[in-house]
């Protein structure tokens, strides 16, 4: 059975443009289409949980029209906020560009999210078979960097952390970096920022060197590849690549997010490690054929995709972006 995931990470507004290609600069480009949606830590929150795990928010949202479009969706998935409005700004937003290759590109304002206080961080509490996970956003924000890092060293030793550095790792102060890697049970990252945290080279060494030298505690580290899958190393040295899925994809917008949520639940409910990374790259797979950042498969869905006996058009062959 799944656990509860606290979920002490930051969701924000998405502002979502589709269009051909990036315009260049000083040039203006008409989108096809516009939505707007919730973001931000919203789809992994989302992948957890249509994948079998109860969601509680600890993060903070704001008191304005983005605060209660949040609130709202949040309600909708029936993710429960664990703390009180900010009674000073609104929840911040993202702009995200789809261009026609499925990539995006994005540009983003912080709000509420990027300001937590050590009474805020309070009112989150956990309880036993609680798993808990934060990105790195939240730890890039000079407001919130300092309460959550010290709520995270004094989580109890048993209750299992997943971290995900996120591609701002560079604006986390190093200091504060180690701090929490040093706490991380799991950490998830892609293969850009696995070489920002341990130093270049093939991916089995830096998975190695993520293990003995950044997160001693760790029982594994998954390095996200994109296209490729992922690579997974055990605290035991046990290590393997493990495939991604060839799909048709449209928007790989929360593919990550839907990666790791789907990964966190399987772990949850006593899943193998290399097997849950298959079942996460199955439900990234499946998410990148949709529009959307929240656009995480349900674990039925995944379990029909892993068990479909065409492998040439559902097997290991298959990729998709991580």
């Amino acid at each position: 059975m799944s656990r509860r995931l606290v979920h002490i990470g930051s969701a924000v507004v998405d502002y979502v443009y589709r269009i051909d290609a990036l315009p260049a600069p000083g040039t203006e480009k008409t989108a096809s289409s516009f939505a707007q949606v919730a973001g931000g830590g919203f789809n992994m929150m989302v992948a957890a949980s249509r994948t079998g795990m109860k969601v509680v928010f600890g993060g903070q949202l704001g008191s304005g029209p983005n605060g209660d479009f949040l609130r709202a969706a949040f309600a909708a998935k029936g993710i429960a906020t664990l703390t009180h409005p900010s009674p000073l700004m609104d929840s911040g937003n993202c702009v995200a560009m789809i261009s026609g290759d499925a990539e995006r590109t994005f540009v983003s304002w912080p709000g509420a999210e990027s300001v937590l206080s050590h009474g805020m961080m309070a009112a989150v509490r956990v309880a036993p078979d609680d798993w808990v996970f934060a990105s790195g956003y939240t730890l890039s924000y000079v407001g919130s960097r300092d309460a959550l890092a010290d709520w995270i060293e004094a989580l109890p030793a048993e209750i299992p952390f997943v971290f995900d550095p996120t591609p701002v790792i560079s604006e986390i102060p190093r200091a504060i970096l180690d701090r929490v890697l040093a706490r991380t049970n799991w950490l998830s990252c892609n293969t850009t920022e696995a070489g920002e945290i341990a130093g270049p080279g093939a991916v089995e060494a830096i998975a190695a060197r993520l293990l003995s030298n950044h997160c001693p505690t760790a029982e594994a580290v998954i390095i996200r590849a994109g296209a490729e899958g992922c690579f997974v190393r055990l605290a035991d040295g046990t290590a393997q690549a493990v495939p991604g899925f060839k799909v048709a994809a449209v928007d790989t917008n929360g593919a990550g997010d839907t990666h790791i949520g789907a990964f966190v639940s399987a772990l949850s409910r006593g899943v193998p490690p290399f097997e849950a990374a298959s079942y996460a790259n199955a439900a990234a797979a499946l998410s990148v054929t949709r529009h959307g950042g929240s656009s995480a498969p349900t674990d039925e869905e995944i379990q029909t995709f892993l068990s479909h006996d065409d492998r040439s058009v559902h097997g290991r062959k298959q990729k998709a972006h991580l």
